[in-house]
């Protein structure tokens, strides 16, 4: 089997993950498990499988490149995580999905506005077609029962897709200096601290640890799959293939988090209104517009 062949097979493995996150997140949460304290666990959990798995690759950085890894820690896991959790409790996991795949139109924003990045009649039309797509679709499904989905867990899941957008623009110049894997456990070091005072009362006071087998399964799950392999299985695979190829496993995430829904119980009939299809087309167009120009 070829290394190219090896990366696409882990960016599925890796869309798989996330997709399965989406529901089996909810699981567990707002209970017996918030939201933030889960954070905690995933965040405490995988900062030491990174310090421990990655120690042929330890350094010290520089006290300029400290400030911004504070800064990718910031973005990358504080704000990203904890967004995206609290959004996931209170929304649909489908509407989830499909709004984090605006990830690469907003990687693409900030590419053009902070590092001047040239761009395309063609991109600046996607961008405004992908935009206009998630405006309509968290709108209009705001605060539906029949769903489970709310416009307020929509807009978090969107703010946590700008915060993990803005922390691959601030951690590209890390990239080029350092080992890739010397940078993670960095990230999540300062993370882990972000997320500290958020987590540390709900997880001292609201949780009844007496959880279930297949809930303790969960918590493993998302602390060693959805965080710490995902992270190095794609800077494993985007080694191997361009940005561009490994932006396309982000269209099969809303296909694959639906079977999960459906398969978990989870109502999904009201997604294929034809307003929402509508929406989501747009999403995915202008999606596939960014992603075909970028190089």
């Amino acid at each position: 089997m070829s290394s190219k062949t090896i990366a696409h097979f882990l960016l599925f493995a890796v869309a798989l993950i996330y997709s399965a996150n989406y529901v089996w997140a909810k699981e567990v949460m707002p209970h017996p498990i918030p939201p933030n304290a889960f954070i905690l666990l995933r965040a405490a959990g995988a900062t030491a499988l990174f310090w421990i798995f990655l120690k042929k690759y330890w350094i010290l950085p520089s006290r300029q490149d400290l400030v911004r890894l504070a800064l990718c820690g910031l973005c990358g896991v504080t704000i990203n995580q904890l967004f995206f959790f609290n959004g996931l409790a209170i929304t649909a996991p489908l509407h989830g999905a499909i709004i984090m795949i605006l990830t690469p139109i907003i990687v693409t924003s900030f590419s053009i506005f902070v590092l001047k990045q040239k761009t395309t009649w063609i991109q600046w039309s996607g961008i405004g077609i992908g935009l206009l797509g998630a405006i309509g679709f968290i709108g209009y499904g705001k605060n539906n029962p029949m769903s489970g989905a709310s416009a307020l867990g929509d807009l978090f899941i969107l703010i946590n897709a700008v915060s993990y957008s803005f922390y691959l623009i601030m951690v590209k110049p890390l990239m080029s200096k350092y080992h890739p894997l010397s940078i993670i456990p960095w990230v999540f070091t300062f993370g882990l601290i972000g997320v500290l005072p958020f987590g540390w009362s709900e997880l001292s006071q609201n949780i009844h640890w007496n959880l279930a087998p297949h809930q303790w399964a969960i918590v493993a799950f998302v602390v060693v799959c959805v965080t710490f392999m995902t992270y190095l299985f794609n800077i494993i695979a985007i080694q191997k293939l361009s940005p561009t190829h490994a932006g396309v496993y982000i269209y099969l995430q809303p296909p694959i988090a639906a079977i999960f829904s459906v398969w978990a119980g989870f109502p999904v009939a009201d997604l294929f209104s034809i307003p929402k299809i509508t929406f989501t087309a747009m999403i995915i167009i202008g999606v596939f517009a960014v992603s075909r120009n970028t190089q």
